[in-house]
């Protein structure tokens, strides 16, 4: 596996990725996209998941909505790829990495390019991670769901072992030293995080800093479990966007906490400046 030199053409390619459904990479990906867009920044995205696209869904939503309201609201330079078909594996696998990196290369403009993955192990998520600089992966803030880092002994709570999806993202990370690369800058976030403290929150704590050390991501904050995120869907709009779509309005807690938790990630993953992201703080 090597790889390809478009790789060192991108000032960051952000990979959203976990192979488990209901983490929130596609709504993670769009609040971080259009987080960076008002502050300016060249922004694309590049859907993998052709079988759910939730997140090209969410961009022909907010295209209409900006249509149809006449509202300004930045758009990102958007793709999708289709999955692949066929038998041969290694065909499967140059057809994904082709279809890839001709996606990267009409996205040289953009400053960051967001990826979102399927929630299984495709052919084409296997190879878009390939091009990831940065990796977030979220899990939801559940014992059930942190099973795709590690298989955890249900009744002292230890670690037995790192589970598969850790095994690939270490060895691609691996592969990016050998390749003479910056290496993989490995980040997990705990999404839909409850706002309560638990036993359950308290043993994940544990857990998660002892995989970390381990294994070798680091940890940085997610997003709560907010209706807000649901309730924005179907305009395609973000929190970021609301400010600007009614002006009138002042923002309620609810939304200037979810605002301050998407602010808070992007300056975690280190993909733009820091007094950029300052303004943008200030400005929500």
């Amino acid at each position: 596996m090597g790889f390809s030199s478009v790789q060192s053409s991108r000032r960051k390619v952000v990979v959203i990725g976990n192979e488990k459904g209901g983490t929130g990479k596609s709504t993670t990906a769009l609040h971080l996209a259009v987080a960076a867009l008002h502050q300016g920044h060249q922004v694309g995205t590049l859907d993998l998941d052709s079988r759910q696209a939730t997140l090209s869904r969410y961009l022909t939503n907010r295209e209409r909505y900006r249509t149809s309201a006449g509202q300004p609201i930045p758009l990102p330079h958007s793709l999708r790829i289709d999955e692949p078909e066929g038998a041969d594996v290694a065909a499967l696998e140059t057809s994904a990495r082709r279809a890839i990196e001709a996606a990267l290369a009409k996205l040289a403009a953009c400053d960051i390019v967001f990826v979102d993955t399927p929630g299984s192990a495709t052919t084409l998520s296997r190879i878009g991670h390939e091009y990831a600089n940065v990796l977030v992966t979220p899990v939801n803030d559940s014992l059930l769901d942190i099973d795709v880092l590690a298989e955890i002994d249900p009744i002292n709570r230890k670690i037995i072992a790192p589970c598969h999806y850790c095994q690939m993202a270490w060895e691609y990370g691996n592969q990016r030293i050998i390749d003479g690369l910056p290496p993989l800058d490995w980040v997990v976030i705990r999404n839909r995080l409850p706002h309560i403290h638990s036993r359950n929150r308290e043993d994940i704590d544990q857990i998660l800093t002892k995989l970390a050390n381990r294994i070798g991501f680091r940890l940085a904050p997610g997003l709560g479990e907010r209706v807000i995120f649901r309730e924005l869907f179907l305009n395609g709009l973000t929190v970021h966007d609301l400010p600007l779509v009614d002006a009138d309005r002042s923002l309620s807690a609810t939304q200037q906490s979810a605002g301050s938790e998407i602010a808070a990630l992007l300056e975690a993953l280190n993909v733009v400046p820091q007094e950029n992201l300052a303004l943008a703080t200030s400005a929500n």
